[in-house]
């Protein structure tokens, strides 16, 4: 792509990415004060942030998945909320309900209460651990910012993100979430145990005296310019390229490779497209560049297609993972 024209609106986005690369250092040290290590994972967590969707960790219990969402919610300025998922959670419980109230004149009306959800950071924790019919209920909330509850549209405040949290799914009492309500997570994010150094400076931090406090280092404003930036940033044509051949390469029905016809069941839609575009877009700017590269598309895949496409049963008896196929399809770009 050609280097950006010097014009004043160019002036303009020069300086807002570099103020916002400024700002991103002080959250990064200020993250880096509550979580150690997991660097990817946070800067996956960001990215799904500044892109403005919604992210699923998945990891075992005690990785700190919790404590990351309020941190982030600490540090971005939003007013957050959590719900913990239980088998017993109805959808009133999330999205508030109408409850009948007499005056005292005697005249009967139904008041909306609304529920948790109508936050700008949601953690729902432990999400596959409802019921499917509970985790549906977040569908509408998550793809159009706003629910409906008897007839009326309620909107949500914004910025509103979900930041949901999961036990892999082999753990007892877990509900794979509907794929529909899978492809509305920009990201799934997966959370592996910490390295050595980063679990002793853990251990000595949290078995002593003092707490470590976060301070908060953005607003809800500062945080929706920011996203606003991301999608003001210019995109290449080679890379919309790449990643239409990434994701249509993931299709069973249109990929030119045998190995990935045969062991994949279906494949991503168009939001995985949309998704990689602002993905890789959000991790140029938070590294402060001012475009994507083919680079970052590739390095966002893997979050981006996990939870997007689905293996045959004789890929997963073969012990093939979803990973496998993903590396294969982000060899293509190289």
């Amino acid at each position: 792509m050609s280097e950006i024209e010097a014009t004043p609106a160019s002036d303009r986005l020069i300086a807002d990415v570099e103020a916002c690369g400024r700002r991103m250092a002080a959250v990064r040290r200020n993250i880096g004060t509550a979580i150690f290590g997991q660097h990817d994972v946070i800067e996956l967590a960001l990215i799904a942030i500044f892109s403005g969707g919604h992210a699923l960790l998945v990891g075992y219990p005690g990785l700190g998945k919790t404590l990351l969402v309020e941190t982030l919610g600490t540090i971005l300025g939003l007013e957050a909320r959590r719900v913990q998922f239980t088998p017993d959670l109805m959808p009133p419980d999330i999205l508030g309900s109408e409850v009948l109230e007499e005056s005292e004149t005697g005249r009967r009306s139904f008041r909306f209460i609304r529920g948790p959800v109508f936050s700008q950071l949601l953690m729902a924790d432990e999400i596959n651990r409802a019921s499917p019919r509970t985790q549906s209920a977040l569908l509408q909330a998550m793809q159009e910012y706003k629910v409906s509850v008897a007839g009326q549209d309620h909107a949500l405040p914004a910025p509103f993100h979900v930041l949901a949290t999961q036990n892999p799914i082999e753990l007892e009492g877990t509900y794979p979430l509907p794929e529909a309500q899978l492809d509305r997570f920009l990201l799934q994010i997966d959370v592996g145990y910490p390295d050595a150094e980063a679990e002793k400076r853990m251990l000595v931090a949290t078995t002593g005296i003092e707490e470590s406090r976060v301070e908060q280092v953005l607003t809800a404003a500062d945080l929706v310019a920011a996203q606003r930036l991301v999608r003001t940033i210019p995109i290449g044509d080679a890379v919309v390229d790449a990643i239409l051949e990434l994701v249509r390469a993931a299709r069973p029905d249109e990929t030119a490779d045998p190995a990935i016809r045969s062991n994949l069941s279906w494949g991503p839609g168009p939001r995985a497209s949309q998704a990689l575009a602002l993905a890789g877009k959000a991790r140029a700017l938070l590294a402060g560049r001012f475009s994507p590269s083919v680079d970052d598309v590739v390095a966002v895949a893997p979050s981006v297609l996990r939870h997007r496409i689905a293996l045959t049963f004789s890929a997963r008896a073969d012990g093939i993972t979803v990973d496998d196929i993903i590396g294969r399809l982000c060899a293509l770009l190289a």
